[in-house]
């Protein structure tokens, strides 16, 4: 039986050009930023040609500044640049480059931000958009297995913390779990449906041992207040598509 000392209960692309709408911060003392265009809905690796993220920033005439660039954050909210992605002057008021967007990058909504550099050396954030991408791979659903909970027969004198942990994989990356939950059935066989969600960061609070393992865990806890009885738990993942992993059952019985 495990112990734990903390109990949780629980962007641009041509091709359908628009308009920037995300423009924050468009006006300072040295620049003013008139519009980013060219952003696409969707970037879909099964289009040949559509890897190529390409931003532009135009300034208004007389705009003065020392530089401009843009991060990029996939859909699990890592930073894919390593280094600010500079734009580089294209014609009078009119900054851009590009950014290869890969196959081995997760499916999901992908984040852009771009910077300006003033004169002065300040950093202001001037716009921020999103955009939907495809890594041109056949999207199969995540599978679960080897479930846990410890114990799964509680004699209830008094509260009762109870282990419970899935593995989770996906063929197409482990980041393109979105979600590893479970629902609890009462003993008459209903339920309200909330979905509790398992965690995969190595946060003893929910009972989980190391980050990044596909052990999904949490730490739930009952007393004598819980029906007697036996509860079901049912497993399951979603993928950032929403695709929906097989079903896998557990029992706990609360006496």
């Amino acid at each position: 039986m495990r112990k734990y000392s903390l109990i949780f209960i629980p962007l641009l692309l041509w091709g359908c050009e628009k308009t920037y709408d995300g423009v924050i911060d468009v006006t300072q003392n040295e620049y003013q930023v008139t519009s980013v265009a060219g952003i696409k809905d969707t970037v879909d690796l099964k289009i040949p040609g559509d890897s190529i993220l390409t931003v532009r920033v135009i300034f208004a005439s007389g705009s003065q500044l020392n530089s401009v660039y843009f991060d990029i954050y996939s859909s699990d909210n890592q930073k894919l640049n390593t280094s600010p992605v500079t734009l580089v002057p294209l014609a009078n008021n009119i900054y851009q480059n590009s950014f290869e967007l890969r196959r081995e990058y997760p499916i999901g909504n992908y984040t852009v931000r771009i910077f300006v550099v003033g004169t002065n050396g300040n950093t202001n954030q001037v716009a921020v958009n999103s955009f939907f991408f495809n890594n041109g791979q056949d999207n199969v659903a995540p599978l679960i297995q080897n479930t846990v909970i410890e114990p799964d027969t509680v004699v209830v004198t008094k509260p009762t913390v109870i282990f419970i942990s899935v593995e989770a994989a996906d063929s197409n990356g482990s980041n393109d779990i979105s979600q590893v939950y479970f629902v609890v059935y009462r003993p008459n066989l209903t339920t309200n449906g909330n979905k509790l969600n398992l965690l995969d960061n190595g946060n003893p609070a929910n009972g989980d041992i190391t980050a990044g393992d596909g052990i999904f865990s949490l730490l739930i806890q009952v007393d004598e207040n819980n029906d007697k009885g036996t509860y079901r738990f049912e497993f399951r993942a979603k993928d950032r598509t929403g695709a929906l992993s097989n079903i896998i059952n557990h029992s706990v019985l609360i006496q």
